[in-house]
This record gives C-alpha cells, sequence and structure tokens, in this order.
C-alpha cells in the first residue's frame, strides 16, 4: 500500500495514469520473439542468448542477425542455432547497418509478443513473464518497459524481481508527457512490444539511425496505451567503450535527432493527435531549453576545471575539458524555438560571461546553479527508477 502511495505522490498531479496491483497469468505461456542483432559481439552472444533461452513463464524464440561481423561472431551465431531449435540464425555477408538489420528482424517475427535486445545486453530473470502478464491483463496496451540496471564487464547488480505495482498509461498522455520534457526515457532492452500493433505501426525509421527507437515508442503511444513494470528491474545494460551510442554520436547529435524524431510524429502521425500543433510546441520548447541547458553546463564545467586544474594540469590537458560547442546549441535553441533568446536558460548562459571573448567566470551564482542541476538530476533518476518517467 505504502509503494502505491509513493508512486501516486511521485506522478505529477496533471498526468491520468492509472496505478494498479499486478496480476500473475495462470496457464497461457505467451509467445515472445526476441531480436538480437550483432556487430563483432560474439563474445557476449552465448550469455545473452542465455538470459532469453532461461526465461520462465514464456515460450521464448531468437532471432539472432549477425551484420557481417569481422570478429567471427557468424560462426558463435551459428554454433548457437545448431545448439537449440529455438534460436534461428541470420548471417549477412554484407554490412545493412544497424537500422535494416532491426527491420529486417521485425519481419521475422511470429511470437505474440516482441524484444528487441541489444547482443552485448541481457535480460533479467522474469522480466517477459512480467511485461507479458500486464499486456495479457490490459490488451489496449502496445508497449510494456521497465527499470534498465546498467552493469559492467566486472560487476553485475543483483536485479529486483518483485513487482510493486502495474502503471497503465493512456499513450496520448505518455506522448504529452515525452513531449513536455523533451527526452527519451527509454533505454531499448528493458522493452516488450505486442507484435500485432508492432506490425501496425512499421519498423525503425531509417532517417534516424540514433533515435530510431525514441520515435518507435512514441509512434506506439499514438495508437496504444503503454505500462511500466514498477518494482522489478527488466533488463541489464552493458556499459563499455564500445556502446553504439557512446561511440558513435555526441550530445548535440542527440538533441537535433531528438528533434527529427518529434517532428517525424507530428508530420506522420497528426491525424491520430488531439492537438498535435500544441505537442509540437511543447516538445520544441523543452528541447530549446535543454540545450541551452547543456550549454550552461558545459561552460560551467569549463569554468570550474580552469578555475580548480589550471595549477593541476597543463594547458593542452584543459583544452579536453568543458569544450563542448556552446554556440551550436544556442544555435539548435533557436531553431528549435526561434524565441529562445527570451528564455530563462538563454539569459542563464550569457550571464555566465563577462566582455566579448572572456572566458566564463566562477562564482557563488553559477556554483549555485551547478548544485542545483546535480540534484535535479539526481531526482530523474530516482522518479524514472519508481515509476518510469
Amino acid at each position: 500500500m505504502l509503494d502505491a502511495f509513493v508512486r501516486r505522490f511521485v506522478l505529477p498531479a496533471n498526468v491520468k495514469a492509472e496505478t494498479v496491483r499486478p496480476r500473475q497469468l495462470s496457464g497461457r505461456r505467451p509467445s515472445v520473439s526476441v531480436i538480437i542483432p550483432c556487430y563483432n559481439y560474439g563474445r557476449y552472444l552465448p550469455e545473452c542468448v542465455d538470459s532469453v533461452l532461461s526465461q520462465e513463464g514464456v515460450s521464448a524464440e531468437v532471432i539472432i542477425i549477425d551484420d557481417a561481423s569481422s570478429d567471427g561472431s557468424d560462426a558463435v551465431v551459428r554454433q548457437l542455432a545448431a545448439d537449440d531449435a529455438r534460436v534461428r540464425a541470420i548471417c549477412h555477408t554484407a554490412n545493412m547497418g544497424h537500422i535494416a538489420t532491426y527491420n529486417e528482424g521485425i519481419a521475422q517475427v511470429s511470437g505474440d509478443y516482441t524484444t528487441l535486445l541489444s547482443a552485448d545486453d541481457l535480460l533479467t530473470p522474469g522480466c517477459l513473464a512480467r511485461a507479458t502478464a500486464l499486456m495479457e491483463t490490459y490488451p489496449a496496451v502496445g508497449l510494456v518497459y521497465g527499470f534498465p540496471v546498467d552493469f559492467t564487464d566486472s560487476h553485475r547488480p543483483v536485479a529486483r524481481t518483485s513487482v510493486g505495482s502495474w502503471i497503465i498509461w493512456p499513450g496520448h498522455e505518455w506522448l504529452a508527457y515525452r513531449c513536455r520534457v523533451g527526452r527519451n526515457i527509454i533505454r531499448s532492452p528493458e522493452v516488450v512490444l505486442r507484435t500485432s500493433v508492432l506490425h501496425q505501426i512499421g519498423g525503425y525509421k531509417t532517417h534516424l539511425p540514433h533515435a530510431a527507437d525514441f520515435e518507435l515508442w512514441m509512434r506506439t503511444a499514438t495508437v496504444s496505451d503503454i505500462g511500466y513494470v514498477a518494482g522489478a528491474d527488466q533488463a541489464y545494460y552493458r556499459i563499455h567503450t564500445g556502446n553504439m551510442h557512446q561511440s558513435m554520436f555526441d550530445m548535440l547529435d542527440d538533441f537535433v535527432q531528438r528533434l527529427a524524431s518529434f517532428d517525424t510524429i507530428f508530420s506522420e502521425r497528426s491525424e491520430l493527435l488531439t492537438d498535435p500543433a500544441k505537442m509540437r510546441d511543447m516538445a520544441h520548447l523543452a528541447l530549446a531549453r535543454a540545450a541551452l541547458s547543456q550549454a550552461v553546463r558545459d561552460t560551467a564545467h569549463r569554468a570550474i576545471a580552469r578555475s580548480t586544474m589550471s595549477r593541476a594540469v597543463g594547458a593542452s590537458a584543459l583544452v579536453a575539458v568543458g569544450e563542448e560547442p556552446v554556440d551550436a546549441y544556442a544555435e539548435f535553441a533557436l531553431r528549435a524555438w526561434p524565441d529562445a533568446k527570451n528564455l530563462r536558460e538563454w539569459r542563464d548562459l550569457h550571464s555566465l560571461f563577462g566582455e566579448s571573448g572572456t572566458p566564463p567566470k566562477l562564482s557563488p551564482a553559477l556554483v549555485a546553479r551547478m548544485a542545483m542541476r546535480k540534484a535535479t538530476t539526481r531526482f530523474r533518476c530516482w522518479r524514472k527508477r519508481l515509476v518510469g518517467i
């Protein structure tokens, strides 16, 4: 009871999400197709596949697609398929890229539900049964997600497996909240989709290489409700230097791709939205503010580095500390929201500089702003773990 009360208190008062007691399925074993794209991740594949095949309460099939890896992953893929009839192997002779590989997997699925799991990530014990139980109980829900646990090769935390509650969002409410905050809350391995809904809306967009998953989640919300499994961890997300999102894209790319994702929804799905113009304005304004806030943070980091580290490190090292393109963030903000110069975040950014060309100066106000931003980030992480927003 206290758990549900806390979740209800943490959910924003102006959203229409329902917190309900979870139920367990009796008798039926839903079928789940798990797509595992692989590119040079053969060393992770056996553990990844085992995390799927060991799932209880569901009938799981695995579709592994090796995208012409150069590390011998194709041999691992073929061996896994030979060892278990529930595993299907597809090996490309030429690299097709991750979006085409994802869509090829979607075309192959046959289960009631679908999950896309990167070869370097893992499912937590019982996650598929927890997600499908929600969707079996609520047929209007087309996507269920939960909390993903970060782990490394040297440390994997014990996953929580007890569900506290289910949170059911009307799709348009969930989408409107995404527009209000301007950011993606889902990584990917923690998602289970209803296959019929996935086939209805289509696959990933090729023009969104970095944010195709975000656009797909939002597109799902235009035709179905969204569910969150609260209290249990639904996937393991591996942190390492080879992560695609860490190695291929910077923060500015992320903002650009997020804006393109929102605009794709508004241009292609507007007839399904009650007030697309208002939602578009909310998303554009949120992204402009987020980009300017990022510029403020980068500028502050640079000022702090120069004031506290200048004697400890050489000038050449300081070049790499906080040297993100502040002007580019400002340009992006103006593109997203032409009236960005009237935003508080714009004034905060320009108040950090003295005369033209002078470096940012560290001040008590700057330190206070950094502390407030850090506290806000921590609160968002806590709230995401609790209620999934």
